[in-house]
């Protein structure tokens, strides 16, 4: 598979991954995070702002890999 393609996939499946932790994250937020004291609720955000990187980092890795050479 080229990169190109790669890339393609990768971006549709971070958008899909993104659209669903999205509204778990804020609903999380929501319920449980507002009632915390101030500097819990910044370390708190801080983590679910960071926290949808790594399930994602292996299609990332996946996306960026280089070309196969092409067979001579």
């Amino acid at each position: 598979m080229r990169r190109r393609t790669r890339a393609l996939i990768g971006t549709i499946v971070i958008l899909g991954f993104v659209i669903v932790y999205a509204p778990l994250a804020m609903a999380l937020a929501d319920s449980r995070i507002s009632q915390a004291p101030a500097p819990v609720q910044t370390i708190l955000y801080c983590i679910l702002g960071i926290a949808w990187i790594f399930p994602l980092m292996p299609v990332i890795r996946w996306m960026e890999r280089p070309d196969p050479d092409p067979a001579p």
